[in-house]
């Protein structure tokens, strides 16, 4: 393989496709049965939240009717 004539930087990135690691990487922690809970818990909390959210707003978001025709009525007078 040939060598590069002008100096590199960072020498170890131009030769890093010949490194290869023996050093595994440490094995994940398993996750306890209360975190696993309370990931439950807040993702419920979450979807709770947003579903409360649209039956509260919606309401608000939709055309009331009656609303329209007692205004129109008090516009004519009656």
């Amino acid at each position: 393989m040939f060598r590069r004539r002008e100096p590199v930087p960072f020498a170890f990135l131009a030769e890093a496709d010949r490194f290869r690691s023996n050093v595994a990487p440490p094995p994940s922690e398993r996750s306890s049965a209360g975190q696993i809970a309370g990931r439950w818990l807040l993702g419920l909390t979450i979807v709770a939240a947003l579903v409360g959210s649209l039956v509260i707003g919606m309401p608000a978001l939709s055309l009331d009717h009656s609303a329209q025709t007692q205004q129109s009525q008090a516009s004519r007078g009656h």
